[in-house]
């Protein structure tokens, strides 16, 4: 059964289509919520101006996981955004609810790095392509 194509190449979708859409959605909710997303990051020791390339790269590297599009580049940026953010905003461990966070967004990372490694599978722009 794992080495069936089919199985594979839908499982490879069904593993981007997510992660796309939570990155995606995040970025999305950033705009509506900006200016307390812009407070929270300032408070973080972040300059509210990156939240800007936040945005864009949440949707844009989002929206290229859901079509598979350049898939590698884009799972391995977010993977780093991801990393990058968590120690960041969650890395405190002794707090229960901030290490929660902590763990789930290297889950989210893992995810992405074997994506980054797998690739988008046939059922994506990059499938199309040959890529």
């Amino acid at each position: 059964m794992l080495s069936n194509p089919f199985v594979k190449n839908l499982t490879l979708l069904v593993a981007r289509l997510p992660v796309g859409f939570m990155f995606a959605y995040a970025g999305w909710a950033k705009i509506g919520g900006y200016a307390g997303t812009q407070k929270y990051m300032e408070s973080a020791g972040v300059p509210g101006l990156l939240l800007p390339l936040v945005i864009a790269a949440e949707l844009v590297f989002g929206l290229m996981l859901i079509v598979g599009f350049k898939t590698r580049w884009a799972a391995l940026a977010l993977a780093g955004f991801t990393v990058l953010a968590s120690l960041l905003f969650h890395f405190k461990l002794s707090d229960p609810v901030q290490s929660l966070f902590f763990f789930k967004n290297m889950s989210i990372a893992g995810l992405l790095l074997v994506l980054m490694v797998a690739g988008a599978g046939a059922l994506s722009v990059d499938g199309r392509k040959g890529g």
